[in-house]
C-alpha cells in the first residue's frame, strides 16, 4: 500500500473542492486496485459528484436546507451552527473508494472526487490517498 497525504486550503465558508487531479496525479505510477480517499476531519467529506455545472453549488443549498446553520445544535463550539458541520459526515462521509485501471481513477464522464467542508472554521484539511494493489 502507498499512501500520501495533501493539504487543501477550504477558507472559511462552505465550499466544495475539486481534487480529482490531486487523486489522478496520485494515482499515476500505479496499476489496477484501488484507491482510498479519506479526509481525517469531524467536519468534512468526501463526495464523488458533477462539478462545474452548478451541482457543487446545489450541494451546499442541500446541505443548507438539510442542516441549517442555526443555533438549534447541542454542540455549541464555534461559529454559529457548527453543530452541523459535526452532523455532515453523517450524510457525506468522510472517505470514497474508487477502482484505478492502468493507473487511471475509473471515474464516469461527469464525476469528479470533491472535498465537502462546511466549518469555517477551519481553512486547511489534510486528505490521505492510499492506493491498495489489485
Amino acid at each position: 500500500m502507498r499512501t500520501e497525504v495533501i493539504t487543501v486550503r477550504t477558507g472559511n465558508r462552505s465550499v466544495v473542492r475539486d481534487i480529482t487531479a490531486e487523486a489522478a496525479k496520485f494515482c499515476q505510477s500505479e496499476g489496477d486496485g484501488l484507491l482510498h480517499v479519506f479526509v481525517p476531519h469531524a467536519t468534512a467529506g468526501i463526495a464523488i459528484i458533477e462539478t462545474g455545472a452548478g451541482s457543487d453549488d446545489d450541494l451546499l443549498t442541500a446541505i443548507d436546507d438539510l442542516l441549517p446553520a442555526q443555533d438549534k445544535w447541542r454542540h455549541r463550539h464555534g461559529s454559529r451552527g457548527h453543530g452541523r458541520d459535526h452532523v455532515l459526515p453523517a450524510w457525506i462521509p468522510p472517505y470514497a473508494s474508487l477502482p484505478v485501471i492502468n493507473g487511471r481513477m475509473a471515474l464516469g464522464t461527469w464525476q469528479s472526487v470533491c472535498l465537502v467542508d462546511t466549518n469555517g472554521d477551519n481553512p486547511e484539511r489534510q486528505v490521505r490517498f492510499s492506493f491498495l494493489p489489485g
